[in-house]
């Protein structure tokens, strides 16, 4: 039977099934107990759990994210919540020269079965030190499993297998999609290895994930009123890529637009561009395009925000140039 839940509901119901399923989970970060977290996703947990496995920590994301690393190593399986991807520049230290690492430079003796939470991107006027969309950069590292859950249904169910996994995951949650509702099944297990097409289609591809998901399919409805048929495809999972869901969306539909939150120099969307063009070169009728935030920091006027993120209009707009059509 479905049901209408929040994305933030989504999020709380896996993290409560979790606690309740295996008495290793503890969840621990910067107000998440007697405040309920800082986006309201552990309002209450805190109450049915008791503070052993709901613990608030003192602001220091490098104390935390490293205590959650000897809690892991310890045979727990702590999720650690970082108020937003900003603060996580505080702790890549242990994010990344040992979480990332140690099952490696252990020889396969020890893993680190960790998941760090974090909310991550723009569009809510909080300017540019909770901002930023930095998980292009987490996706870089070996050693990580990264996942940009943009559904009300991966919200729900990612966490379940990132717990299982043996060594460490980050999931990206998009600020903007906290109060987004949607229809949500009871047992919609998903895996975090694999992309998820949103919509089908067939003159342009359109491949995007975490909060440009819903502006990509409104840019895609407003196509097909054009009669561009546009496909949609979620990569949910940046690392790893499912480069084969990415190889065979470009083959079907010949042309593509990469949409990014991240800054273009360096970003995700260039990754997946070059995997299109190591893979799929000779079945391109155009070379990819891309749409991604322009390369300033995120303003806090709304106005200049909008501006500065991918909007439908810019993605059509990319997509008709890829055509040669006009408006």
């Amino acid at each position: 039977m479905s049901r209408r839940i929040s994305y933030r509901e989504a999020l709380r119901e896996g993290l409560r099934e979790a606690l309740l399923n295996d008495p290793r989970v503890l969840l621990m970060g910067e107000d998440v107990g007697r405040y309920g977290g800082t986006y309201a996703v552990s309002k209450g947990l805190l109450d049915e759990f008791g503070p052993d496995r709901i613990r608030d920590t003192p602001l220091s994301e490098l104390a935390f994210v490293g205590a959650g690393i000897g809690a892991a190593l310890g045979g727990l399986r702590p999720v650690v919540e970082v108020m937003t991807v900003n603060f996580s520049l505080l702790a890549l230290d242990p994010i990344v020269n040992t979480a990332a690492l140690y099952h490696h430079m252990s020889g396969g003796q020890f893993s680190v079965p960790l998941v760090i939470r974090m909310a991550t991107g723009a569009g809510r006027q909080v300017a540019a030190q909770h901002s930023h969309s930095f998980e292009g950069w987490y996706a870089h590292i070996p050693g990580i499993t990264i996942l940009a859950p943009a559904t009300v249904r991966d919200a729900r169910y990612m966490l379940a297998p990132a717990l299982s996994d043996p060594d460490p995951v980050l999931i990206f949650e998009h600020a903007a999609l906290y109060n987004m509702e949607a229809e949500l099944g009871d047992e919609e297990p998903v895996d975090i290895r694999s992309a998820r097409l949103m919509r089908d289609g067939s003159d342009v591809a359109l491949i995007t994930y975490g909060g440009s998901l819903y502006k990509t399919l409104a840019a895609a409805e407003q196509l097909a009123m054009r009669g561009i048929s546009a496909a949609v495809l979620d990569l949910r999972v940046l690392r790893p890529l499912d480069t084969g869901a990415i190889v065979a969306l470009t083959r079907q539909c010949r042309r593509v637009v990469v949409v990014d939150e991240g800054w273009r120099s360096g970003s995700l969307a260039a990754e997946v561009m070059a995997r299109i063009v190591e893979h799929a070169f000779y079945e391109l009728d155009a070379p990819p395009a891309r749409v991604c935030s322009e390369e300033v920091p995120v303003p806090y006027a709304r106005h200049l925000e909008e501006a500065v993120l991918p909007q439908p209009e810019k993605i059509i707009a990319a997509v008709e140039a890829l055509l040669g059509v006009s408006s």
